[in-house]
């Protein structure tokens, strides 16, 4: 690994609808490092991350993972990343298991058991229930189940407590520390208050 940071986003820019959301944005990551992207809405937040995910193409600058630009890393950079979106992204039609049974075989399969992995998340005894049954709340955290099955360095989350009550949003605080304290990445944007270390936590504000 070369000595810069492992994230580096070099003089990036967004356009949307000819307006400028942001520009000139430089930063840097490194394993066992948080951003957390604040800001008013429509500032760019959830552009960003899909940018960081190679969603959706920046206007001007570049990203580097590990000093080459994703552009050129594609799939070796794409299998390091773990994306949960604004939306749940899960599949109505399938079960707990089955939707994380496919997020396996689309990715790098971790360690885990996925009773396990469903349990972690408080969905143990809704493996074989289909997900067009659950809350919104179970569907929330059915969706965060992912970054426990797949194995990825860098997690990126857009707004990861909607629809969770205090008490799960405390259980995925830990989970994103542990994350961390194993050298793993995270950026993030949310509109709720987070009780995380600030230690290796950056914060960016795209409405400054």
């Amino acid at each position: 690994m070369s000595g810069t940071a492992l994230l580096q986003i070099n003089d990036l820019a967004c356009i949307r609808d000819d307006r400028v959301l942001f520009e000139h944005l430089s930063l840097s990551l490194d394993s066992g490092q948080m951003l957390l992207v604040e800001g008013r809405n429509g500032s760019g937040k959830t552009s960003l991350l899909r940018i960081l995910t190679g969603l959706k193409l920046a206007d001007e600058g570049d990203i580097l993972w590990d000093g080459e630009s994703i552009s050129t890393l594609t799939a070796d950079y794409y299998e390091q990343v773990n994306y949960v979106g604004h939306h749940d992204g899960v599949k109505r039609e399938l079960t707990c298991l089955e939707n994380l049974r496919l997020v396996q075989a689309m990715g790098k399969p971790a360690d885990i058991n996925l009773d396990d992995a469903l349990e972690r998340v408080n969905l143990y005894r809704y493996g074989d229930t289909p997900v067009s049954n659950l809350s919104a709340g179970q569907k929330r955290r059915l969706a965060l189940a992912r970054l426990l099955v797949a194995e990825s360095k860098l997690w990126i989350l857009d707004e990861p407590f909607t629809s969770l009550d205090r008490k799960s949003m405390a259980s995925f605080e830990d989970m994103f520390e542990q994350h961390l304290r194993q050298q793993g990445m995270i950026v993030m944007t949310s509109h709720h208050d987070i009780a995380m270390s600030d230690s290796n936590l950056q914060r960016l504000d795209l409405s400054a």
